[in-house]
């Protein structure tokens, strides 16, 4: 074993010695990661649904408790094992069960790819017509949505974003993902900080900053506890592995912790500044702030037809949602990219091709069944589209968490040694890894089935 573990260890160091982020280029691919679509329609629903900003200060808690723990982990173990999730997780422990549930955060990127991609691709798909001033033609918002889904566009837009993937992680990780990122994370942030100005400088705008920022300690119950948990571990994508790969391209002598909360605060600043876009845009225009997905593509069209510069302002929030999605889906296909790279030896451009083809393959029924050709292809209700869904955030992803936390916790003991972590720093972290992270990961997975 130790014998095929050095192997192994060396065959895979000679792979990555020309793969690595630059300091900055890490910290923004990692953002472009964690910063995705639910952040932009369910942050803002769930803060304002559950006391404003007492439940933002409540969700900032939970992301110090356990988002901060395990996405340290991923890191440390992506860094220390320099392989994807499975074969570093083998190497750290030397054993092939841990392999073998690392596994799990190779097949859990892979199917929400498949169905993340087709929701890209409806942004791209709505940012095209937007700027174009053929979203805002009269017709009723709900009825263009359904025109869509009803043919084959998803299909055609879905592979435009898995192709844009491809070509970009088959660049490799420093010409590639991080001179991507490098571009667009910052652009974002631009976007970001136009449509909030945009939408807090509309009539009656105020009105929705106060409901997102007014704490009311009141509505603070159980329930939000349990919702602010599972978005602190969501928004961060942990449990996916792809925090997990990207730590494996982090240079030694890059502070982890300091990664980790650079990162955070990362996703923090989209999520208020999502929020400062979506409440005062609602408010002012009499939108009802709790549709979810909905609110993307049927209201808040609504919205950006009746303000001024509407093309314009409606163009560019559909260019940010396609920034925050099309970064997003690059780190999840990386993930199965190093996989199939290190497993039977293929190039990078060969393995971006045909994994993204795989992943197109697989999501095309989610395509086609949200009311396209496949729309009667359904179990116990549920679409193929809203499956895929279900199995990968309720259950993968928590086990995914519970996992990282459970191997960094007990398996590794040099653990806190690679995360340059030494006191009552690396107590601490290893304390909530071992007794309070796989407690809070049971509790949401427990919530996201609806059992609690």
């Amino acid at each position: 074993m130790e014998g095929h573990q050095a192997q192994g260890q060396a065959g895979h160091s000679d792979r990555t010695t020309q793969e690595r982020f630059s300091a900055k280029g890490f910290i923004m691919a990692a953002i472009g990661s964690a910063v995705g679509l639910g952040n932009m329609w369910k942050f803002p629903y769930i803060t304002g649904k559950y006391g404003g900003a007492a439940f933002f200060a409540l969700f900032l808690i939970c992301l110090l408790v356990i988002g901060l723990p395990i996405l340290l982990a991923e890191l440390t173990i992506g860094r220390g094992g320099r392989g994807n999730p499975s074969a570093s997780m083998r190497r750290l422990s030397g054993q092939r069960k841990w392999g073998v549930l690392g596994g799990l955060a190779i097949l859990c990127p892979f199917i929400i790819l498949s169905y993340y991609s087709v929701v890209a691709g409806w942004t791209v798909h709505y940012s095209i017509k937007a700027f174009a001033g053929t979203l805002f033609s009269g017709v009723g918002y709900g009825q263009q949505f359904e025109e869509l889904m009803s043919s084959w566009v998803p299909a055609f837009w879905q592979l435009a974003v898995m192709a844009i993937c491809a070509l970009v992680v088959g660049r490799g990780v420093a010409a590639g993902i991080e001179k991507f990122n490098k571009l667009l994370i910052p652009a974002m942030l631009v976007l970001l900080i136009m449509m909030m100005i945009r939408a807090i400088t509309l009539p009656g705008a105020m009105s929705g900053v106060q409901y997102f920022l007014r704490p009311d300690f009141s509505m603070l119950t159980p329930t939000s506890v349990l919702a602010a948990l599972g978005h602190a571990f969501f928004s961060l994508s942990l449990g996916m592995g792809t925090i997990l790969t990207y730590g494996a391209y982090v240079d030694r002598r890059q502070s982890l912790s300091q990664a980790a909360l650079a990162v955070t605060g990362g996703d923090v600043l989209y999520a208020l500044l999502a929020g400062l876009i979506i409440f005062p845009t609602c408010f002012a225009f009499g939108i009802e702030v709790s549709q979810g997905p909905g609110l993307i593509f049927a209201a808040l069209p609504v919205a950006f037809e009746a303000m001024p510069l509407g093309t314009l302002f409606g163009g560019l929030f559909f260019l940010l949602l396609s920034i925050a999605a099309i970064t997003s889906a690059v780190s999840l296909l990386e993930v199965p990219v190093a996989f199939v790279m290190e497993r039977w030896g293929w190039s990078r451009s060969k393995a971006s091709a045909i994994v993204a083809t795989a992943c197109f393959m697989v999501g095309l029924p989610s395509a086609l069944s949200v009311g396209g050709a496949v729309q009667g292809l359904s179990l116990a209700g549920k679409s193929f589209f809203d499956w895929m869904d279900f199995i990968s955030s309720n259950i993968m992803l928590p086990v995914g968490g519970l996992i990282v936390a459970l191997f960094a916790g007990y398996a590794w003991k040099q653990a806190a040694d690679e995360a340059g972590l030494a006191g009552r720093a690396a107590w601490l972290w290893l304390a909530l890894l071992r007794y309070v992270a796989p407690v809070l990961v049971m509790l949401i997975f427990l919530h996201s089935m609806g059992w609690i």
